[in-house]
């Protein structure tokens, strides 16, 4: 029997978008609810357009020298860098919500910002990452009508060598309020499939997150388990596939704010889950 992590629940969750523009948007309300009714169907369709007219999102269109510089994104190419530094106008799409599903903060900015982005083919810069977003990408990571999502689409997993081996940490679970998961010392012969591993654990946290946000209104504190049970389906589920085996492995993390930090040590978890 394990113990409990006790975790704050954020009052209100925000999602950042930026559109770099050549020219500006004469009027980015219009040309949003314009491309969102044309490109989206129900239910998003009307979640962002309900965002739209409500005071959750905002559209901050300014000339570019007005805004902070943006920050580097990841996978920008030297063509995009000089997109971005080109661009006369950016327009900040920001939206609030609370912690909970569906997390439209993030749904609605990200609809909006691809929406406006769209008939001028502009860069749209997720700041949370920050990344560049193809129109592609962008589409694919929003949810269909039966409001599932790729969690890999929403969340990173950066890694960096060190004296002990790769450092892992996620980026992307703290658009859902949760604390992101962290592991040390990772050796580099296990760098895909402890990133798949991570994967998947980041599914089940993610998952009991929301269970517990569902069994009470507003609260300011969920206790979560600090063993969570990783399975082939879970690795599966944040890929958006299927995957009949049951094959499960017990992570146990423990608070480091602020990130969850996995304890275990990679080699025997990812034995136990694929093979030696």
């Amino acid at each position: 029997m394990g113990d409990t992590l006790t975790l704050p629940v954020p009052e209100t969750l925000y999602g950042t978008y930026a559109v770099a523009l050549a020219r500006p948007v004469p009027d980015p309300a219009a040309l949003a609810h314009r491309e969102v009714a044309r490109r989206f169907g129900a239910p998003l369709r009307d979640l962002v357009l309900g965002m739209l007219d409500s005071p959750m999102l905002t559209l901050d269109q300014r000339p570019a020298g007005d805004f902070p510089p943006l920050p580097g994104a990841y996978n920008a190419t030297p063509r995009d860098v000089r997109t971005l530094g080109a661009a006369s106008h950016l327009l900040a799409v920001r939206a609030a919500y609370r912690p909970g599903w569906p997390p439209a903060h993030e749904w609605a900015a990200r609809a909006v910002a691809g929406a406006i982005a769209a008939p001028s083919a502009a860069l749209v810069v997720d700041v949370f990452t920050p990344q560049l977003l193809s129109q592609e990408s962008l589409q694919r990571s929003l949810p269909g009508p039966d409001g599932t999502i790729r969690l890999v689409d929403w969340m990173l997993l950066p890694h960096t060598s060190g004296p002990g081996g790769f450092w892992f940490s996620t980026q992307g679970l703290a658009r859902f309020g949760l604390p992101e998961v962290q592991s040390e010392n990772v050796p580099a012969d296990l760098v895909e499939p402890w990133g798949r591993l991570l994967n998947g654990l980041a599914r089940s946290v993610l998952d009991l997150w929301l269970d517990q946000l569902r069994t009470s209104e507003h609260p300011t504190a969920v206790d979560l388990p600090d063993i969570v049970t990783v399975g082939l389906q879970d690795i599966a589920a944040a890929q958006g596939t299927r995957d009949p085996m049951r094959r499960e492995v017990p992570v146990r993390l423990r608070p480091d704010p602020p990130f969850l930090t996995v304890v275990d040590a990679a080699e025997p978890l990812c034995a136990a889950l694929f093979g030696p």
